[in-house]
């Protein structure tokens, strides 16, 4: 136990020194820019509007400071023109219902674009993973992938809905209010203004750390939650094995960094409020003081009029909301870079598997394979396969035999192409797959593998997923032929039952029959069976190999099999040992040689017969 902890606590360490390193980074203004490119679709519509019904409110916010000191006070209280003073409440009422609707429909409108741009990137960003290479999904994890579409989309939703419009809001806000303090008083504006440049010196020097902060706690926030996925995908193993509370211990110590780090960057962000006010006091200090001093010294002597100084507090109290609201918008835009940066890494992605310009379409595909010396390695450290040379004719089933990480299953993505080959070819029907498009390749191959995913809806969809305009009557057609329809029928609402997340409510034999059918229903060129029949018990099994022989016959067929029983009828067997091809031939003419073929048949017999 104290080994483990000691391990945990290593592992934290490294990742806090992790977070250092990301974190000295400077503000990327660049990927910003391209962070509000997402904004280009609603620059005609919704943008401008609120653009429009924010300059509106703050207009009205400028206009009556202005008018109750400068107008009220200083000319209609001073000459007692009750007229002119009952027109100025009317007006002032008007501006002020006026600024209300203004700011009804730029709620309206900026929400409204918030939701639109964070739907559209969420919608590029999976659409983009989902073109992505294998390799790509080889080295990351479900719940990392998950936290960059989900949280950390969502945390740029209060910039999109908010942030900007009340960022322009704020900042002519203040440029307004700075023109006409001059405007109103040099003097006493310099004077009430003289506490900026300490304040901005000072808050600068809170940026780097608020920043690191709010960096911190997106990827505690990624770690945390990937591991909520593992864990609560792998219950069942943490249950058989009784780790129960080393899991929660081990997610204890992941919460707590999220909760420290959170904790932290809230404490920081929160100083600058505070820091806000006490310059605000400051500078009605200065306003009492100095405009108390420029009323009693009178206009003649170059003072300020009552109604000056009625407008000048006026804007002086509006002006230290706008910095309040910038600086957490401050706080917004540092949140939103972290996460726009761990957006951009995937949306950066580029496939390893790439597809050319003008590709060729598969339009009749017959299914001849052929394998050029192909050479592939998953990284250099391996080579998977070492210069293989194919050729499997359409309509011949060939089997794929071999210990674990011989390179079978390789073969296999190859021919899908899930990833390209290192060296040599890969061709189908003479035609290199590099140079064909990739939809009219998968269209024509299915791939049943022996760990199946069966996807949360009803058995009717989930055998319709490869060809989603089959017909009921077709789907139900391919259950039958591959045996599925029995037990489907006994099922609560038949084809229509609602199985849930990776079909937990069927057994291992009957998500692989549901495969089966789904592989079936595409009315593929090429099937590929990669240790298919494996969660199949021996009476099922015997069903799908009868339904196999004529489902197969007229379609190129690859059997990865460890179970020999499955591929003796198999057109050629390839035996495969550490990515070579060491034997190849029907069953009988491996049988005779005496080789490696015959001794793993041998061993799986002998051990069948000593149970």
């Amino acid at each position: 136990m104290e080994t483990s902890k000691k391990d945990k606590k290593n592992h934290l360490t490294r990742f806090h020194y992790t977070v250092e390193q990301v974190i000295e980074k400077p503000f990327n203004w660049k990927q910003m820019l391209r962070l509000l490119t997402y904004l280009k679709p609603y620059a005609k519509s919704y943008l401008p509007a609120a653009i429009i019904a924010m300059l509106v409110s703050t207009f009205v916010r400028l206009a009556v400071p202005i008018l109750v000191g400068k107008v009220a006070i200083d000319i209609a209280i001073l000459n007692k023109d009750t007229t002119l003073l009952t027109w100025l409440v009317v007006i002032i009422g008007c501006l002020y219902l006026l600024s209300y609707l203004a700011n009804v429909l730029r709620i309206k409108w900026v929400n409204q674009l918030g939701q639109n741009v964070i739907y559209d990137l969420r919608h590029h960003l999976f659409s983009h993973v989902q073109r992505l290479s294998h390799g790509f999904f080889d080295h990351r994890s479900a719940g990392s992938i998950l936290v960059r579409i989900l949280n950390d989309i969502n945390s740029l939703q209060e910039l999109f809905t908010n942030g900007i419009i009340n960022l322009l809001m704020d900042s002519i806000t203040l440029i307004g209010i700075m023109v006409i303090l001059f405007v109103l008083s040099p003097k006493l504006a310099i004077a009430v203004l003289i506490v900026l440049p300490i304040m901005f010196y000072i808050s600068t020097k809170l940026r780097r750390n608020i920043r690191r902060s709010w960096q911190k706690v997106r990827i505690n926030q990624s770690r945390m939650n990937s591991h909520l996925n593992e864990a609560i995908q792998g219950m069942r193993i943490t249950q058989s094995f009784s780790q129960e509370r080393e899991n929660a211990e081990f997610f204890d110590g992941v919460n707590k960094g999220f909760f420290h780090s959170f904790r932290d960057a809230a404490k920081k962000s929160a100083l600058f409020r505070p820091f806000v006010d006490m310059s605000d006091a400051v500078g009605t200090i200065i306003l009492i003081a100095f405009g108390s001093y420029l009323i009693l010294l009178g206009e003649a002597n170059g003072g300020i009029a009552i109604g000056t100084f009625v407008s000048f507090a006026y804007f002086t109290g509006m002006f230290w909301e706008p910095i309040s609201r910038l600086g957490q918008m401050y706080n917004q835009l540092l949140m939103a870079m972290a996460s726009s940066e761990r957006i951009f890494e995937f949306l950066d992605e580029r496939p390893n598997v790439k597809e050319k310009e003008n590709a060729y379409v598969f339009q009749n595909m017959k299914g001849h394979i052929q394998f050029e010396r192909v050479q592939f390695s998953y990284n250099q450290d391996r080579i998977a396969l070492h210069e293989i040379s194919l050729n499997i004719e359409a309509g011949e089933t060939i089997a794929l035999v071999g210990h674990t990480g011989s390179g079978k299953s390789t073969i296999a993505n190859l021919i899908s192409r899930f990833y390209d080959p290192t060296e040599g070819a890969v061709k189908i029907d003479g035609k290199d797959l590099r140079d064909v498009e990739l939809a009219s390749l998968r269209e024509q191959i299915s791939v049943v593998l022996q760990d199946t995913f069966i996807f949360s809806g009803t058995i009717m969809e989930n055998i319709r997923f490869g060809r989603p305009d089959a017909t009921d009557e077709e789907v139900i057609e391919a259950a039958k032929v591959v045996g599925a329809d029995d037990f489907i029928k006994r099922l609560s609402n038949g084809y229509a039952t609602e199985v849930e997340e990776r079909g937990n409510i069927l057994s291992a034999g009957e998500r692989q029959l549901l495969s089966f059918a789904r592989a079936l229903l595409a009315n593929p060129r090429i099937i590929i069976l990669d240790e298919a029949t494996a969660s199949i018990d021996t009476e099922s099994e015997m069903k799908i190999q009868q339904a196999l022989k004529r489902l197969l016959k007229g379609r190129t067929s690859i059997i990865i099999a460890h179970r020999l029983s499955t591929i003796r009828e198999a057109d050629k067997i390839f035996v495969l040992e550490n990515g070579k091809i060491l034997e190849s031939g029907n069953h009988q003419t491996l049988i005779a040689e005496r080789g490696k073929y015959y001794e793993l048949v041998k061993s799986q017999f002998t051990m069948l017969d000593a149970l």
